[in-house]
């Protein structure tokens, strides 16, 4: 019988929470020959990048994963073997007291959000007593060391990518931009930059991705789904939205990503291309103390022309100062080469590391 896992995942905001949740979910269940049951309280979000989930159905199974509506009320119809609270979502009451209950909890793992700051290697795997009940969380960080929980990563997807980039078509006439970002005010000087520029550039934007910016600076000219714009030497496409799959190929086709948040950070490191992160703005600046651990550990080994370039551009446009990210950007421009040969070595070096589903296995079976 199939050892049982049940991921909990509550959306706090964007797509994040529901792709690294989904992601793992899928993963424990292909790679790992888990049942595994993720709990979700958002179906329509999961929906808009799986489409084989139907969000108006509360109990259903997509990509071999048993996928149930949550709600504060929920409660197991039989308890699992493990339980993973994904990024701090907390589980409903009447579940956690079924765990209380039970005389053999399950292993109960909470899958915090993934930093580079040090101490992440020293509190990871710490346990942590509930306050009430007679139940002991351990606390999972992704990270970047081997002190950490790793990251999520699928058999085989440097080497799906590398065989998808052989066989991609050519476009030496434009350069490549991929925009899926946080609203962002340096965008509209940006889109000046790359419009009165000498190059050619082509940037596909998502639909529903920094509508407020794209719309100011067209003036009010709406891009939806499918449509295009060129002004200068800049061509704005809106995409419809798309699968995880076809994001990840999305990633691997561009010269540079502008990615945001969790999951697609991660996707652009697995890319191995040149890359703008923007972590999720906190109004006491805590998304600034990870973007630079980040870029710490991140750039400590490239050139110093080339790290001034990268730390420069990726701090003016996490200030959303527009002048100083459109003054930053023909340096980091000159210097991708030099990145994208920087994040082949990167993504090699990570994947050199467990991934983060088969240290949680490990985790869970060293415990049995």
């Amino acid at each position: 019988m199939s050892e049982r896992w049940d991921v909990f995942c509550r959306v706090v905001d964007n797509y994040g929470d529901a792709g690294v949740c989904w992601r793992l979910a899928r993963q424990l269940a292909a790679e790992h020959a888990l049942d595994v049951t993720l709990w979700i309280d958002r179906l329509a979000t999961l929906a808009r990048f799986e489409l084989s989930v139907d969000d108006r159905r509360d109990v259903q199974t997509a990509a071999g994963v048993s996928v149930r509506r949550l709600d504060d009320d929920a409660a197991a119809p039989a308890l699992p073997d493990s339980v993973v609270e994904g990024l701090g979502c907390g589980l409903p009451a009447p579940y956690l007291e079924a765990m209380a209950q039970s005389r053999s909890p399950p292993l109960w793992i909470n899958l915090e959000y993934l930093s580079a700051e040090p101490w992440i290697d020293t509190a990871h795997a710490l346990e942590s007593r509930h306050p009430r009940l007679p139940l002991t969380r351990h606390f999972w960080f992704p990270g970047f060391t081997s002190k950490t929980g790793g990251l999520i990563r699928e058999t085989g997807l440097l080497a799906t990518r590398d065989a998808w980039r052989a066989q991609m078509p050519k476009d030496a006439d434009a350069l490549r931009i991929v925009l899926f970002c946080y609203p962002n005010r340096a965008l509209l000087s940006l889109f000046d930059a790359w419009a009165e520029g000498d190059e050619a550039i082509r940037c596909v934007v998502p639909e529903g991705v920094a509508t407020a910016a794209l719309d100011r600076w067209l003036r009010g000219d709406v891009l939806h789904a499918g449509q295009t714009a060129t002004h200068g030497r800049l061509t704005l496409d809106v995409v419809p939205f798309t699968t995880q799959a076809g994001f990840d190929r999305m990633l691997w086709g561009a010269d540079v990503s502008f990615v945001r948040g969790e999951d697609s950070f991660v996707r652009a490191q697995w890319a191995a291309r040149a890359f703008v992160w923007q972590p999720y703005p906190q109004e006491d600046d805590a998304h600034r103390l990870k973007l630079d651990a980040f870029l710490a550990r991140f750039a400590h080994d490239v050139g110093s022309a080339e790290q001034r370039a990268l730390t420069a551009f990726w701090q003016a446009f996490n200030r959303e100062d527009g002048d100083a990210a459109a003054a930053a950007w023909p340096s980091f421009r000159a210097n991708i080469p030099a990145y994208e040969a920087h994040g082949r070595r990167w993504a090699d070096a990570l994947a050199a590391r467990r991934d983060l589903a088969s240290a949680m296995v490990d985790f869970r079976r060293a415990r049995l």
